[in-house]
């Protein structure tokens, strides 16, 4: 119930114990009943015309209130589609910040991608730098040991040129000197002309020796570095070591030699096979 509707009960109420009040007067008192009901009449119709304006201004009121739950039900429809648009807009808003909350997920997870990528970039840069140094440093080296080359290989060409030139000059000493031992009757043999030098450090066994004791085989040849006109050493070791002679180198084979008896055996003994053949085991005499 409205207020309007509250006040006009409130005054029907109140109109009614009125009447019942004159009613009740008029049945208690024994006054004149024509002045009384004129009195009386005249009352009802003050109390109608009251009535009536209370009637108007009721409608009135009605028709305000009306009015104005009119009014509130334009202002309250107002505020809904405000606070649907309002409720809209929220949805919105959080749809956006859902959105952006991914987008800033994306972008943190992006930002930490680009971080690591830069930050082995950088890595990479300072290997690169480094390996650029070492480059750098190799070929300042490799300039300078070009350099050393250059200058070796102009000494080189330098000593060629000189070597070719002792070379020449040598070929034609050496031709000169080998006519000179032929027109002397003399071999100009390199073989025999390294006889005369000392042999090289070998050890070997006499393999057979001849009827006259003077010629013998040895086990020891040229791929022992043994050239015409080497002395060795012959020596026995059983029963007892001793001091046999000494032989030339008269040919040689890869694997052995054939020598013949330098002079005298020492206290005339004679030569047998196993006996020892060295140019490094000398005689204690």
């Amino acid at each position: 119930m409205t207020t309007v509707g509250k006040i006009l009960v409130v005054f029907i109420m109140g109109f009614s114990l009125v009447l019942s009040a004159i009613s009740t007067m008029v049945f208690t008192t024994s006054k004149n009943w024509k002045d009384a009901t004129q009195a009386e009449r005249k009352k009802v119709g003050d109390l109608t015309a009251q009535l009536r304006d209370a009637n108007a201004r009721t409608e009135a009121a009605q028709k305000d209130l009306e009015a104005q739950k009119a009014a509130f039900d334009a202002q309250t429809k107002q505020l809904n589609d405000k606070i649907a648009s309002v409720e809209a807009q929220n949805v919105l808003a959080q749809n956006q910040i859902t959105t952006a909350r991914s987008q800033v997920a994306e972008a943190q997870q992006s930002a930490k991608v680009a971080l690591e990528e830069a930050e082995a970039r950088r890595n990479e840069t300072l290997q690169l730098r480094e390996q650029k140094s070492a480059v750098e440093k190799q070929g300042n080296e490799f300039k300078l040991h070009t350099a050393d080359l250059n200058d070796k290989i102009r000494e080189l060409e330098r000593a060629l040129e000189t070597a070719t030139k002792n070379n020449s000059d040598l070929r034609e000493r050496v031709a000169k000197f080998s006519s000179l031992l032929r027109s002397q009757g003399l071999s100009d043999d390199i073989s025999q002309i390294k006889g005369l030098e000392s042999p090289p450090p070998v050890v070997g066994q006499v393999k057979r020796v001849d009827a006259t004791n003077r010629k013998l085989e040895a086990s020891i040849g040229s791929n022992d570095g043994l050239v015409p006109g080497h002395e060795l050493y012959l020596f026995r070791t059983s029963p007892r070591p001793e001091y046999i002679g000494k032989a030339e180198v008269l040919s040689v084979d890869p694997n052995q030699a054939v020598m013949q008896v330098i002079g005298n055996t020492y206290q005339g003994k004679k030569i047998q096979e196993g006996d020892i053949v060295s140019s490094t085991i000398k005689p204690r005499l």
